[in-house]
């Protein structure tokens, strides 16, 4: 059996390595896959060296930290390969980041900085990832590193570290996703909703760039986030004294997301079905113009930003109490089911994140180098793409039943759409890490 997933590999990668226009890098590819999949506790390139008897330590590492050679065609090949297993219209790409707490401080990006993974600050290096997900199989299409002021204002250390010209000036995580979005799109990924939580949601370029490249989009944000009514009017106010005004100003006060949507209908709605029973919150959703146009200063309020973009605000009260807010651009007329299952949709990169590095090896890399753990990193995206792959061919061979009866009824998603017989059947599989002996 172990054979039959490493034959099945090799002609999986055929794309790959003829992407890498090299014979010697056309065998590493493939070895170095094989390694951060197969057996072992460890995923660096020592331990995978000394377990595969085809190729030395040095071969492995060369390939991957010190070789001149271009990702590009790689992460082409790899984007053509996402869209092929989930891209669609329906598809969501989601935009999120991960920590890879990391000791010292020459390996390239590590910082004290906020580690998710951790929930805390920590030293770490930061991935701005993308995940191309439909229904709840997500394929990561995106890894790039987030370098702190504390790395772009030394070039004695980004020489050091090897990063590249074009990565050298400071860019935010939000202006590094929006870079990594352009390139998919460029690639002709197909997808309907870009999602995003609230460290990129609070970021109004952010949400404005996407708009401008007509995209959907749903994002959390704070709850303090300041939104009108959809009904604002600009108005010229009368000046009491004084000269006349020259600008319209809105003709009520912005308010926190929270107190907009205090006199909202709150609905129960069941997104999917988890280990312990059916997921479900209270949703509330209002149509507003979000308060990030440019500022002006209105009466004695001072510098406020002005109404800009008619979207959706979003409330959800979970179980445990917690409060969570969101916008969306979807349309006016989208059912509040609709826009619960996209703000729900994004969990799954969190579930590919934790794959990653439980199974692949993700944060295994002990190079200090930007081209060596760029590499590592888009070694590990591709071996969870051939192992999705695997995972939805055998959801294509299993059986479906074609008439439910009253006690089998057809699976939905969070809007009440029954979901096509592969996702369905993808949800019945094994973990990740069974993919291979199944």
């Amino acid at each position: 059996m172990v054979e039959d997933w490493r034959d099945e590999l090799e002609r999986w990668l055929a794309p790959f390595v003829a992407a890498l226009k090299h014979k010697t890098r056309g065998r590493m590819c493939p070895a170095y896959v094989v390694g951060l999949i197969g057996p072992g506790d460890r995923k660096s390139v020592q331990p995978m060296a000394a377990r595969d008897a085809g190729v030395s330590y040095d071969q492995l590492h060369h390939f991957i930290a010190k070789g001149v050679w271009d990702a590009a065609p790689l992460e082409a090949a790899l984007l053509a390969e996402a869209d092929r297993q989930v891209g669609s219209n329906d598809a969501w790409l989601i935009v999120d980041d991960t920590a890879l707490p990391k000791k010292g401080r020459h390996s390239v990006g590590v910082a004290p900085q906020y580690a998710s993974a951790l929930g805390k600050n920590a030293n770490c290096q930061t991935l701005v990832s993308l995940t191309l997900a439909s229904g709840e199989v997500p394929v990561m299409v995106g890894l790039r590193l987030f370098l702190p002021e504390s790395w772009t204002s030394d070039p004695a250390r980004l020489d050091r570290a090897g990063v590249p010209d074009g990565h050298r000036a400071y860019r935010t995580k939000p202006e590094i996703a929006l870079a990594e979005i352009d390139w998919v799109r460029a690639a002709g990924v197909r997808f309907g909703c870009v999602l995003a939580d609230a460290g990129y949601g609070l970021s109004a370029p952010f949400r404005q760039a996407l708009t401008e490249r007509g995209l959907a989009w749903a994002v959390g944000i704070p709850f303090k986030q300041k939104v009108y009514p959809a009904n604002v009017a600009m108005i010229f106010p009368v000046a009491g004294r004084g000269r006349p005004r020259q600008r319209h100003i809105p003709n009520v006060k912005s308010v926190a997301a929270q107190t907009m949507l205090e006199t909202a209908r709150w609905r129960t709605i069941t997104w999917r079905r988890g280990t312990k029973g059916r997921l479900s919150a209270r949703f509330a959703a209002m149509r507003v113009r979000v308060a990030d146009g440019p500022t002006q200063r209105i009466r004695e309020m001072g510098a406020q930003h002005l109404p800009g973009e008619e979207v959706w605000v979003i409330g959800e009260h979970r179980s445990t109490g917690e409060r969570k807010y969101y916008l969306s651009n979807l349309p006016a007329d989208t059912p509040l089911k609709q826009l619960a299952a996209a703000i729900k949709a994004r969990w799954v990169c969190e579930q590919a994140h934790q794959q990653l590095k439980e199974e692949l090896g993700l944060d295994h890399f002990e190079g200090r180098s930007w081209s060596g753990l760029h590499r590592h990193a888009l070694m590990t995206m591709i071996a969870y793409a051939f192992l999705q792959s695997r995972r939805l061919k055998q959801a294509k061979g299993g059986k479906k039943n074609p008439r439910p009866t009253a006690a089998t009824k057809p699976a939905r998603d969070p809007a009440g759409h029954p979901l096509s017989p592969r996702t369905a059947a993808v949800r019945s599989l094994s973990p990740l890490s069974q993919i291979l002996i199944n």
